[in-house]
């Protein structure tokens, strides 16, 4: 791990205006944030590859609490007194340390913010490769009433719950399993207008780059269905976590088996799946993927009245994300499913979820695929990044 200079001494650089355009910021202007000293670091130094094309990695503090329940701190306290109440036990990060599986753990991050300009607000999401591992990461700032979101103006600390379901996880300081992307509002704009873009505006979009490599199905965002047909009957289409299984450290890439924690799934005839109720699947959208790169993309909840499951944890899609051969989108979707209280029958092609949009601010200055840590540009069916292909 190689620290990168201190942004902040870069005089020029940090004179530079932060208003703009509304949209996500690209991580150029995320670096102004940084230059401004209004995102922070306790090492006082940020890591070149935490700088995502629209986000900002989080890492681990040295210390992790774990608490009775998940928690929201509410408008009246800071998460350090609701930790006062909750916490069981204190586990020391700096070495390495097991978070085991069904239990809740808070954990201060290394990043804060101090003076986030009341244009400037944020939210997080976990990282892909900790979704594709089932563990449930959600980003709490004092006096919230709401997870992964941080209002415009804040100052102050920020947290990470972390929740390992399927596997036991080894993290340690300066792990990274959640990012910040950041939004701005021009001046003028209603923030109740929201900053998605409409199915019309989508749809224009698709129109100049394809969004998807079939028949576009818009409605509420980009729908995506799931893909259950091999090109042959026996084919992996997919993959359930084992229920007893050795500990996952998060920072060992390429470093695990996959018959060790996973089962495969093979495509049958009839092209269904059903879901057994609280287990964890890895599965792949039919659709090819693409972000171009004047936007960003998020994976939205899916509407209970299409059935009792979930299909994302990890919900972030930088721009450049499936830039295929002529710009044709090339990248399915990976999918972190779980049925809820019932068996639940998926078939190939039924809708799953969907893809809401965003405008960038600008465009990044590196797109995903660009750089070092765009580990799943070009995926079909993949898991994290911890196990070897």
């Amino acid at each position: 791990m190689v620290a990168m200079p201190d942004l902040r001494s870069d005089k020029a650089d940090a004179g530079a205006s932060l208003s703009g355009p509304s949209g996500v910021l690209p991580r150029q202007d995320i670096r102004k944030l940084v230059q401004r000293n209004m995102v922070r670091s306790a090492s006082g130094q940020f890591v070149e590859s935490q700088f995502q094309p629209a986000s900002l990695d989080l890492r681990l503090g040295e210390r992790a609490y774990r608490v009775r329940a998940s928690f929201l701190p509410g408008p009246e306290r800071t998460v350090e007194q609701v930790l006062a109440e909750l916490t069981q036990d204190e586990v020391s990060l700096a070495e390495g340390a097991i978070l085991e599986r069904n239990c809740v753990y808070v954990v201060e991050l290394m990043e804060s913010l101090s003076g986030l300009p009341a244009t400037i607000s944020a939210f997080a999401n976990p990282k892909s490769s900790t979704g594709r591992i089932d563990v449930f990461t959600r980003l709490i700032a004092d006096r919230a009433d709401a997870f992964d979101t941080v209002a415009g103006g804040y100052t102050g600390k920020l947290y990470a719950e972390i929740s390992p379901s399927s596997f036991s996880i080894r993290v340690r300081q300066g792990s990274r399993l959640n990012q910040l992307r950041f939004r701005r509002r021009a001046g003028g704009q209603d923030e109740a207008a929201g900053f998605r873009l409409s199915d019309r505006e989508l749809r224009e979009v698709h129109e100049r780059t394809p969004l998807v490599d079939g028949q576009v199905a818009i409605r509420n965002g980009l729908l995506f269905s799931i893909l259950l047909a091999g090109d042959m009957e026996g084919e992996v289409i997919g993959y359930q976590a084992q229920r007893f299984t050795d500990v996952i450290d998060v920072d060992r890439v390429g470093g695990y088996a996959i018959d060790d924690f996973w089962t495969p799934i093979r495509a049958r005839r009839d092209r269904r799946l059903i879901l057994d109720p609280h287990q964890f699947y890895i599965l792949a959208s039919k659709e090819k993927l693409h972000i171009p790169p004047g936007f960003a993309a998020e994976m939205a909840p899916i509407d209970p009245t299409m059935g009792e499951f979930r299909v994302h944890y990890a919900g972030f899609f930088d721009p450049g994300f499936g830039v295929g051969a002529d710009g044709a989108p090339g990248s399915r979707g990976v999918l972190e499913v779980r049925s809820h209280e019932v068996p639940f029958v998926l078939e190939d092609g039924q809708v799953v979820g969907r893809l809401a949009f965003e405008r960038m601010a600008a465009e990044p200055d590196a797109l995903y695929g660009q750089i070092g840590t765009s580990n799943y540009q070009g995926q079909a069916l993949k898991l994290s990044k911890h196990f070897r292909d």
